[in-house]
C-alpha cells in the first residue's frame, strides 16, 4: 500500500476537521451562555449600580484602569478594589471612596496623577455601588492576586 493522501482523503480530513471544530465551538458557546445567569450577579443590580456604570463610561475610567481584566493597564485593576480598600465592608468602602475622590490629584512627586472629576457625594456612592457590584461577579478567581 502506498503512503499517499489522495484528493478524496484530503477533502474528507478538511470537512471532517472543520465539522469537528464547529461542533466543539458550538458546545463551548452553549455552555458559556448557560453559565451567564448564575455567574453574572445580575439579580443584585440596582439603579445606583447602573448610574455608577454610566459614570464609569462618561469619565472614561477604563482609559486608565482595568475592570475584570478589561481596559488600560496604566492604573490599578478595580474589579476587586472593594476587597482591597474596603475590607468587604460597604460603609468603609464608601467612606474610603469619598475621601479618595476628593483628594485627587495627589501632590506626590513622580506619581501618576488621577484627575479631579468633581463628582458629587451621590455620584461617588453610585460609583462605589458599581465597584461593589462588580466585585461580586463570579470571575473564576480573576485577578489571580488581590492587588490585581
Amino acid at each position: 500500500m502506498t503512503e499517499r493522501i489522495t484528493k478524496s482523503m484530503a477533502k474528507n480530513i478538511y470537512y471532517g476537521g472543520g465539522m469537528f471544530a464547529i461542533l466543539v465551538f458550538a458546545g463551548l458557546t452553549f455552555d458559556t451562555i448557560k453559565q451567564i445567569p448564575e455567574r453574572s450577579n445580575q439579580a443584585t443590580m440596582t439603579e445606583s449600580v447602573v448610574h455608577g456604570k454610566a459614570l464609569w463610561e462618561k469619565n472614561n475610567c477604563v482609559g486608565c484602569h482595568t475592570i475584570l481584566g478589561e481596559g488600560a493597564y496604566f492604573a490599578p485593576e478595580l474589579g476587586n478594589v472593594f476587597q482591597r480598600r474596603g475590607a468587604s465592608d460597604e460603609t468603609t468602602f464608601k467612606a474610603y471612596m469619598l475621601g479618595w475622590m476628593a483628594s485627587q490629584p495627589l501632590a506626590i512627586p513622580d506619581r501618576r496623577k488621577m484627575p479631579q472629576f468633581n463628582l458629587t457625594e451621590k455620584e461617588v456612592n453610585a460609583m462605589s455601588d458599581f465597584l461593589i457590584w462588580t466585585s461580586k461577579v463570579d470571575t473564576n478567581e480573576w485577578p489571580p492576586t488581590i492587588e490585581g
